[in-house]
């Protein structure tokens, strides 16, 4: 299938590891020009060069989404040096799980207003183009209760709601989905952390998969990918489970 993607132009937030890194591989390796940014500035530039070695169109900032203005200044300099913005892919968490007063303020500034700053500031650019799409990635701990339950799980379940209602605001001019993934495991994540850290919460986690494994980053990047494509014309406000039948909830 032809996604579409050549020449087209696309931001991604949190894009210098994990899920974020293999969204941004894909999308080029389809032949966008892809912009990305993270807090890191040495993990950004390890990425770029990474990833302009292996003949990626690729180039990053360091850029914390928590402030407002650096992220509205780095997605307009994108939209000039790009010439548009056909796709932005929010991606960054601050991965607050337990429940104090600074998780919940991290997860608000980070997690929810750092996409909401993110569409916000891209907007005129995506309504410019033919082929606008937003993908912000959520979680399935934003579906059920689990041991997330607290900052991660109620911030991730408010960005499908954000998301669905842009779809609806949006509609025919750009189209607005979410990702929920399940636990993904890739080296320097989460849970390669916990594996090392906390043996028995990762046994129970990868016990609760049929699959019996947890997701490799790039499976979830080719949901993102093909939902921020033009080849996904009709498809806006859904909410794409990955997660390889870990959750037991019925999507109606």
């Amino acid at each position: 299938m032809d996604l579409q993607l050549a020449g087209r132009t696309a931001l991604v937030t949190g894009g210098s590891k994990g899920i974020g890194r293999a969204v941004v591989e894909a999308l080029a390796d389809e032949g966008a020009r892809v912009a990305f940014c993270a807090r890191d500035a040495d993990g950004v530039a390890r990425a770029v060069e990474e990833m302009t070695a292996a003949g990626r169109d690729v180039r990053g900032a360091s850029v914390d989404v928590s402030d407002g203005p650096a992220l509205a200044a780095w997605v307009r300099s994108c939209a000039e040096e790009l010439g548009g913005i056909d796709a932005v892919v929010a991606n960054v968490s601050a991965l607050a799980i337990p429940s104090s007063e600074e998780n919940w303020r991290a997860s608000f500034e980070t997690d929810l207003l750092g996409t909401v700053r993110l569409v916000e500031a891209a907007l005129p650019s995506l309504e410019a183009s033919d082929a606008g799409a937003i993908v912000t990635i959520s979680s399935v701990s934003g579906r059920e209760i689990d041991f997330a339950a607290g900052p991660y799980g109620t911030f991730k379940g408010a960005l499908v709601h954000y998301t669905q209602g842009l779809a609806h605001q949006l509609a025919g001019r750009v189209r607005a989905n979410s990702v929920s993934p399940g636990n993904v495991y890739f080296p320097g994540g989460v849970w390669e952390g916990i594996e090392s850290g906390d043996p028995d919460l990762f046994a129970h986690a990868l016990g609760l998969n049929p699959t019996g494994r947890m997701a490799r980053p790039d499976e979830v990047a080719r949901a993102v990918v093909f939902l921020a494509s033009p080849a996904a014309t009709f498809i806006t406000g859904t909410n794409l489970v990955v997660d390889g039948a870990l959750t037991r909830g019925v999507q109606l």
